[in-house]
């Protein structure tokens, strides 16, 4: 296959959209060969870089038994495959043994992953051992939203157990309840859509105050990589992504990296993660509110930074040595997605939280999310669909009418 070095082994990026570029670009800043399973036509499909899996039918990343066929016919005597979502990276441990031995992963258990990702089990585990966490209250039936003390809480808002599934098809990755009549209607809505869903409090604070632990855990229990980093801006507000973000000194949180180490080692985890904590100013600690299983969308940015967890993972995969990371990655470095970085700062002005001369230079020294002067694509591609967008609802505003004309 064109592009593939025969003497060793390509990686599959098992993804889409940002998150699958962002890995893609890893995998090649460390010389790995690689592919991609995405829908034709994806985001990362504009990259320099990017190919297909071999075969004629190339694998878009489809899962179940519709996976596993594309796996068996594709000509590749082995290939590591490093996912890039939820449902993907539980997936991959589903394979059978005949597949799990030519695609290797660096993956944890099932029965890890299913309980990391269930939201709820997630907050169960965390009160097993003494993490600080929201309150958090599973709804399983109408009867289990008198459990709830909301008068008691400070906010209400309701998520899935199932983030990736709901926010596909919601859109949203919570919603907020002000009354318990409210609460007992957004239940019974998501009820109804098939949805199992809970009620956690809102811990108060604004952006700044969410920090990430990324980082990679090997097979043999070491943790290779740590890189820490702070929310500065979000889009949408509330329910929604950094938008700019900055690389701050795991020192800074001393209390967030021991608990994500202290549960990783609890449920024996292995592969790439992701901890999203918030810091609660009420009593000074970090809240860990979810770690995700597999690789995150600022993933590149912490590569650029010289903590490549996708190498890792490749390397783990192949049960190689994993060369760790260094903890002295640049500090005060930013990543920004500007797009939506750029709607984040122009609905806050008049607040005087971001003058425009701190944003610029805020973007001027910093990463951006899928832009790249060597790999331009993706993000031209955005634009231009971006500007198709705008085009077509302006037509749709105003509407020609025949015999218009003077």
């Amino acid at each position: 296959m064109a592009g593939i070095q025969p003497q060793r082994v390509p990686a599959i990026v098992l993804g889409r959209g940002p998150t699958a570029l962002g890995m893609l670009r890893c995998i090649r800043m460390a010389g790995i060969p690689c592919t991609v399973a995405a829908p034709s036509g994806d985001h990362v499909a504009h990259s320099r870089w990017f190919q297909p899996t071999p075969g004629p039918k190339p694998w878009q990343g489809q899962l179940g038994e519709e996976g596993w066929n594309a796996l068996r016919q594709m000509p590749l005597d082995q290939a590591v495959i490093i996912p890039g979502a939820d449902d993907a990276a539980l997936w991959l441990t589903t394979l059978p043994d005949d597949l799990a031995a030519r695609f290797p992963t660096s993956n944890s258990s099932a029965a890890t992953q299913a309980l990391l990702q269930d939201k709820s089990r997630f907050a169960a585990l965390a009160g097993e051992l003494a993490l600080p966490h929201p309150r958090t209250y599973r709804i399983d039936v109408e009867a289990d939203l008198d459990q709830v003390p909301f008068e008691q809480l400070d906010r209400v808002f309701v998520k899935p157990v199932n983030s990736q599934a709901f926010s596909d098809m919601t859109g949203a990755k919570g919603f907020w309840v002000a009354t318990r009549a409210e609460l007992l209607d957004t239940w019974r809505r998501f009820d109804g859509m098939g949805f199992r869903v809970m009620v956690q409090e809102y811990v108060p604070g604004p952006p700044d105050a969410h920090v990430f632990v990324d980082g990679f855990r090997d097979a043999q229990g070491n943790i290779t990589a740590l890189f820490a980093r702070r929310r500065v801006r979000i889009s949408p507000p509330d329910f929604g992504n950094s938008s700019y973000c900055q690389s701050i000194a795991l020192g800074d949180i001393p209390d967030a990296v021991q608990d994500v180490k202290r549960l990783l080692a609890h449920v024996d985890y292995r592969g790439i993660f992701s901890a999203e904590f918030k810091h609660d100013r009420r009593d000074g600690t970090h809240r860990m509110l979810e770690v995700n299983t597999r690789a995150w969308t600022y993933v590149e940015f912490a590569a650029r930074c010289g903590v490549n967890v996708c190498a890792m993972a490749y390397a783990d995969a192949m049960g190689l040595p994993v060369s760790a990371a260094s903890p002295a990655y640049p500090l005060g470095k930013g990543c920004v997605d500007l797009y939506r970085d750029i709607g984040t700062v122009w609905a806050q002005r008049g607040q005087g939280r971001w003058p425009w001369h701190t944003v610029l230079a805020q973007w001027a020294g910093a990463h951006y999310h899928s832009f790249r002067f060597d790999d331009p694509g993706p993000a031209l591609h955005f634009v231009g669909e971006l500007a198709a967008r705008t085009v077509g609802r302006m037509h749709a505003a105003v509407p020609w009418q025949a015999g218009s004309r003077a």
